[in-house]
């Protein structure tokens, strides 16, 4: 846990989030500026600060933020229709938190090469 970040904030409380979803490992929650109807980010509770930076020790936990944002699409109904996964990383690839965190983006047509 950081004591400045953002997204350790909200897993502890003292943030308010609008969530979807907790374990011991991984917390879920909506965006508060959606970029679809459907936008949820899935992070896990260990602070790692960005994709790259995850390591050997991380690969079980990789595994079910992948695992978990699978059932949390199933349960917003999003599964028929199709949805997109988002990890940005670093300055240039669009990360706005230090926070390990995989969007969710559902519920409309999405364009590629997405912008």
């Amino acid at each position: 846990m950081s004591d400045d970040c953002l997204f350790c904030k909200i897993i502890a409380g003292d943030i308010p989030s609008n969530k979807v979803y907790s374990d011991d490992e991984v917390y879920a929650f909506h965006d508060i500026s959606p970029a679809a109807p459907v936008h949820i980010l899935v992070i896990p509770k260990n602070h790692i600060p960005a994709v790259i930076e995850a390591g050997s020790q991380d690969e079980g936990l990789l595994g079910r933020l992948i695992l978990r944002a699978n059932e949390i699409a199933k349960q917003q109904g999003l599964a028929d229709d199709g949805f997109r996964y988002v990890i940005n990383s670093g300055n240039y690839g669009g990360q706005t938190v230090s926070h390990l965190h995989l969007h969710i983006l559902g519920g409309r047509q999405m364009t590629w090469p997405p912008g």
